[in-house]
């Protein structure tokens, strides 16, 4: 009796010590870029926050949430502040050069939106015009390239861009097709409608990915298939049904 009851104690020090050393994944994400990413009553939210949240379920991690401007969130990960991104961010060649990426776990297209009376997209078009832009974006770096005869006014995140539209200071806005989709919903940005086609362009990718640590292929081959499995058994779906009235994949 003795002995089974030294080995049952010696059992749940083994599991208690187990939980107690159960992995712990750092997620950084922006806080700025509703639905996707935003601050509610002190708490992150939104379809990148719970689509972390069941990835981490899948890889049985438990996870924590930080809240980091745009322009350092890169910086902050290779710093090993945290393990990954999960903040709606498209693939470029420079930041391929700094982070490594996972398969992507949202697709859209880049747009412009403003006052109805602009009706082409296209950079001859829209000379003259006031653009707002998020900075640090790949949308930033496409407007410094492609809508050089435009002005450009660049906001410290979204919700900065958007006022800038909102305030008259801008005239058309740029951002992710999905997120512009929500701003125009609400009574701030009923006012405001999509401009032109969808922007085509090799250089702006129109997928979102979760980064990790340049070399840390191991994690990123976890994520994907974590996101591969909530894929397959309907917990993407559920995640994506309460934000966005048709799919984002």
């Amino acid at each position: 009796m003795l002995r089974r009851l030294c080995m049952a104690v010696g059992l749940a020090t083994v599991f208690a010590a187990g939980a107690i050393h159960a992995e712990t994944l750092r997620i950084a994400t922006e806080g700025a870029y509703p639905p996707f990413n935003f601050i509610e009553n002190g708490q992150l939210k939104g379809f990148d926050v719970d689509i972390a949240k069941a990835i981490c379920a899948k890889m049985s991690a438990e996870c924590t949430f930080q809240a980091v401007p745009w322009n350092d969130i890169i910086e902050g990960l290779e710093a090993s502040h945290y393990d990954l991104i999960v903040a709606s961010m498209a693939y470029s060649k420079e930041r391929a050069a700094r982070i490594d990426f996972s398969e992507p776990y949202y697709r859209s297209h880049s747009v412009l939106v403003g006052d109805e009376k602009y009706q082409d997209s296209s950079p001859e078009a829209l000379a003259g015009a006031r653009i707002a832009v998020e900075s640090g974006t790949i949308q930033a770096e496409f407007l410094k390239k492609a809508y050089s005869e435009s002005t450009i006014l660049f906001g410290d995140d979204q919700p900065a861009a958007r006022r800038l539209l909102i305030e008259k200071k801008a005239d058309l806005l740029i951002g992710d097709a999905i997120e512009l989709l929500t701003f125009m919903e609400t009574p701030e940005g009923s006012a405001y409608s999509y401009v032109g086609d969808p922007i085509s362009s090799d250089f702006l990718q129109s997928s979102a990915h979760i980064t990790a640590h340049k070399g840390n292929q191991a994690l990123l081959a976890r994520v994907n298939a974590a996101l591969k499995e909530i894929k397959l058994n309907g917990t993407y779906d559920r995640i994506n049904d309460a934000y966005f009235p048709f799919s984002i994949y």
